[in-house]
């Protein structure tokens, strides 16, 4: 339970990082926004993610892994279209980048993040 608690804490953080980011286009309202979509990416990502991965397993062996990142953006995409005061600017540009930095920022903050057993 504390891992998930932790994870959450982590990939809000990470949300905020990115609607920081002015290229990216990502755009959060608040911190009680953050924290709603990364609780509701975090579902998505854990409920859709695999559902999309076995469909899309296919194209995902032909690109080597890299049609997984289309598979990630999608979960982000439906993230910023169910919570109120998550917005993409660019659209499927903003859902790819954001994913992928989304991605590499919370794998570096939970680099200094002790494991919990």
């Amino acid at each position: 339970m504390t891992n998930i608690l932790v994870t959450w804490f982590v990939t809000t953080i990470s949300f905020l990082i990115i609607s920081r980011i002015p290229f990216l286009g990502i755009e959060i309202d608040s911190i009680k926004k953050a924290v709603i979509a990364a609780a509701v990416f975090g579902i998505l990502n854990s409920i859709l993610t695999p559902i999309l991965t076995i469909f899309a397993l296919p194209f995902i062996i032909i690109t080597l892994g890299l049609f997984f990142f289309i598979v990630n953006s999608v979960a982000f995409s439906l993230a910023a279209t169910l919570v109120n005061g998550f917005r993409l600017r660019y659209g499927f540009w903003s859902s790819a980048m954001g994913s992928l930095a989304l991605a590499v920022i919370n794998s570096i903050l939970l680099m200094f993040v002790p494991p919990f057993i």
